[in-house]
């Protein structure tokens, strides 16, 4: 068990914010020294250390000693232009699945023998996902999907792991397809049978105004509903659509939101041009808060949701790209990359630039 709640810690990056609590007469400190908080507990490296300020007189004194480059030293570095990231050729067309372990499971298996098996298979999955997104021009050209993000979703206690939400993106439906059936938590849950696993496009609402970083004022939470038929609501959705909008981006609490599409083989097919739900992202500082804002959204006050799902989530690592080691323990996350590099992946940010974000 301990093992499982150590490599997970390492897996996961970290989305709840974590605050120093000081114990009155624990620790002695000098009124001169200052210290930074460590947030060993998410993977990164940063720790408590004196030396992590220094004061300005070891710079050394003068007109530009308060950090201002002089306007006068121009040194002898070259001026380099900036590209243009450049896109995936994987880009084009956007799924999101929804693993709810507990509906899809062949076994029969109790909750906490569910939440184990997800657990001990999370290395896998992220090790998977990684080897899918790491290509290059020279290596793994055969990788025909992005996993933009993958969600480890939450219990509503907080204690278990229940499924994933996993955002793909390709060039066509049947790449999708075939990458679900490998996914190793799919295959322990159905053997690769994907029948039952919703599948939906989705198109994201990319605004600034509803890219808050997740983790701010709150943790994390996603919502996932479904509309009722269309002849029951007929344009309903389309008719609140401002009004929706208008209260997403004054909740200053949106990660990411966008409609669910039928998952048709081309994204101007007919059939998916009509929205059949939504999924929205958002931070909350807990449960009541989460149904709470959900439940005061436009669509769900006008009867648009048949169903409405609410869950905290952890977000795991896809790429490699925001992983650093940590010095207090051994963490599987240095040993992975390190792994990777060995076998060629292309780990490098100048070698997968679209990844960087």
């Amino acid at each position: 068990m301990l093992r499982c709640c150590l490599l997970l810690l390492t897996l996961v990056v970290g989305t709840t914010g974590f605050s120093s609590i000081g114990v009155p007469g624990s620790v002695s400190r000098s009124p001169s020294a200052r210290y930074m908080s460590s947030f060993s507990v998410d993977g990164s490296e940063y720790s408590s250390k004196d030396s992590d300020y220094v004061d300005d007189d070891e710079f050394g004194g003068g007109e530009f000693s308060n950090g201002y480059r002089d306007p006068d030293d121009t040194g002898d570095s070259p001026t380099v232009e900036m590209k243009p990231v450049p896109m995936s050729k994987n880009a084009g067309n956007r799924f999101v699945a929804f693993v709810w372990d507990r509906l899809l499971d062949t076994e029969n298996r109790d909750q906490s023998e569910l939440h184990h098996d997800r657990i001990d298979l999370t290395e896998d999955h992220v090790m998977f996902c990684r080897k899918t997104n790491l290509y290059s021009d020279e290596f793994n050209t055969e990788s025909m999907v992005d996993i933009l993000f993958s969600r480890q979703l939450l219990s509503s206690d907080l204690r278990r792991t229940i499924g994933h939400a996993f955002c793909m993106e390709s060039t066509e439906l049947l790449h999708i397809q075939e990458l679900m059936k490998n996914e190793p938590i799919i295959n322990m849950l159905t053997e690769g049978d994907i029948s039952n696993i919703p599948l939906y496009r989705w198109r994201h609402i990319r605004d600034y105004s509803l890219r808050v970083d997740d983790g701010r004022f709150g943790c994390p939470c996603m919502l996932v509903a479904t509309d009722h038929e269309p002849e029951e609501v007929g344009n309903l959705r389309a008719d609140v659509w401002d009004q929706q909008m208008e209260a997403l981006i004054r909740s200053e609490r949106i990660i990411a939101a966008g409609p669910l599409h039928l998952p048709t083989e081309l994204k101007d097919d007919e059939a998916s041009a009509l929205a059949v739900g939504d999924m929205i992202m958002f931070n909350a500082k807990n449960r009541d808060e989460a149904v709470e804002f959900v439940e005061s959204l436009p669509y769900a006050q006008e009867g648009l949701y048949q169903n409405m799902k609410v869950h905290f989530y952890n977000t795991l690592d896809t790429t490699g790209k925001f992983v650093s080691e940590d010095p207090l323990r051994d963490s599987p996350c240095e040993q992975m990359q390190e792994a990777l590099d060995v076998w060629g992946y292309p780990t490098g940010d100048d070698q997968t630039p679209w990844l960087n974000w």
